[in-house]
């Protein structure tokens, strides 16, 4: 034991002082949190200064009703042929020319949008949308509801998704929350698991082939060399996730406020809430969206959740999802004398992690109950990534502690298997190692 505890000492110590680790653990949170502050800053400043000027030449004998402009788009009805304007466009202030021909209102064709550049998504929806409201405004006119009465049909809904659980009734996360947290979590475990198993394989490699192993197998034995490199490299990890939540939380905070003021704050969240204003109580809308839009309540349900729960099994599952799969590259490692012959012993390793990692991302996200979420949660070669993913959306105590179980047993058979393949590979050199050489090296005895 005092021999593992030794090599985990040294390969701690030897990769936490490297300067490259030092200058890593602290540039990485600062480029995230500038990345995401540059997002914000430019959404807002999108928002504030981006406006599409667009004459509109309405031929249509039904719609009498003019779009109504809005913060990102300014209508401008003009007298003048659809001809005229398309040749004198790049002269004109205008961004766009809309054209609305004499269409049947029930079956709307021939509309086009015209100008000197391609019209982006966003305003594309947003006069879609517009024309969609003409339009329905009008059949709900001409069906002898009044205006008043229409302004009255439009209500902002918003749910509050509850559930019952063990405690009773609960407040719960809202879909979009759980979901951009399961993302995050999903991606940072496929991320760490590869970056610090890879690291592991090229620890085994490096030294076998400077045989400097051939010292140290002297006074350990293979499986404790093995044991303390896993270990070692996983504290590691450990060291950098951990610094890095701390010091991407402590840099983006600050980010956000050096970036972003709460005027503009306050603008972004009313600006994602109202798309088109085309009623008379917008503005009212538009008010009271500032502290009940998507924005605002993303970060409501984001207080829901238990984030300290959240964190403790993305810990577990990093640190058992790291071990499986770092015996694995160990074992490789061992096999090989350089880094370019692993290819294809890697690609049987990874294909569990990188399904685990597709289907949480698709199929988990929208059915987290299901069975294809269950099994794939239970797997050890998936449920590092799957049931972080679906943690957020709530799982039962048992099922949670049934996957952790698993992956501790997966974990202590992986290592087993993997150190008898050790054992011989690390001492083997000048000959390609091979599947069937591999399975001989296990079953050797000795």
């Amino acid at each position: 034991m005092n021999k593992i505890l030794l090599i985990i000492r040294r390969e701690y110590l030897s990769r936490v002082r490297k300067k490259s680790f030092i200058i890593m653990t602290f540039l990485t949170p600062l480029i995230i949190a500038g990345f995401y502050g540059l997002i914000i800053y430019f959404s807002i400043k999108g928002i504030n200064d981006k406006t599409d000027k667009v004459a509109v030449v309405n031929q249509n004998k039904t719609l009498k009703e003019n779009l109504v402009s809005n913060r990102n788009v300014t209508f401008e009805y003009v007298n003048d042929s659809f001809e005229h304007l398309k040749k004198n466009l790049t002269k004109s202030s205008y961004d766009y020319i809309l054209y609305l021909p004499d269409f049947d209102i029930e079956h709307p064709k021939g509309i086009e949008l015209i100008g000197t550049k391609q019209a982006g998504l966003t305003l594309d929806g947003r006069i879609s949308d517009s024309i969609e409201d003409l339009i329905r405004d009008y059949k709900l006119k001409k069906s002898g509801i009044s205006q008043t009465d229409l302004d009255n049909l439009k209500i902002k809904v918003t749910i509050n998704t509850k559930k019952i659980g063990d405690k009773g009734e609960e407040e719960n996360s809202s879909a979009g929350a759980s979901t951009i947290i399961a993302f995050v979590a999903g991606v940072l475990m496929f991320m760490f698991i590869m970056l610090y198993g890879v690291q592991v394989m090229r620890g085994v490699i490096e030294e076998k082939t400077s045989r400097i192993i051939e010292i140290m197998i002297s006074s350990v034995k293979p499986f404790q060399l093995m044991m303390g490199k896993i270990i070692g490299i996983a504290m590691v990890g450990l060291t950098q996730f951990l610094l890095w939540i701390v010091l991407t939380f402590s840099i983006s905070a600050l980010t956000v406020t050096v970036f972003v003021s709460k005027d503009d704050a306050k603008k972004m969240v009313a600006s994602s809430s109202i798309v088109t204003a085309s009623n008379p109580g917008a503005q009212q809308i538009q008010a009271a969206a500032i502290s009940d839009g998507p924005l605002g309540n993303v970060q409501k349900s984001i207080k829901n959740l238990d984030l300290g729960k959240i964190i403790s099994v993305f810990i577990f599952y990093f640190l058992g999802g790291y071990l499986f799969y770092s015996a694995l590259y160990a074992a490789i490692g061992s096999a090989v004398d350089s880094e370019t012959e692993t290819q294809q012993f890697m690609m049987p390793v990874m294909m569990p992690l990188l399904l685990g990692y597709a289907l949480s991302l698709s199929v988990v996200t929208n059915d987290p109950y299901g069975k294809v979420a269950f099994w794939q949660s239970m797997i050890p070669f998936t449920s590092p990534i799957a049931m972080v993913v679906r943690l957020p959306y709530g799982v039962p105590g048992w099922e949670l502690a049934l996957s952790m179980i698993i992956l501790v047993i997966g974990f202590v058979g992986t290592v087993w298997f993997a150190a008898r393949i050790y054992r011989v590979g690390i001492l083997m050199y000048g000959k390609k190692a091979s599947f069937k050489e591999m399975v001989k090296w296990f079953w050797h005895k000795g």
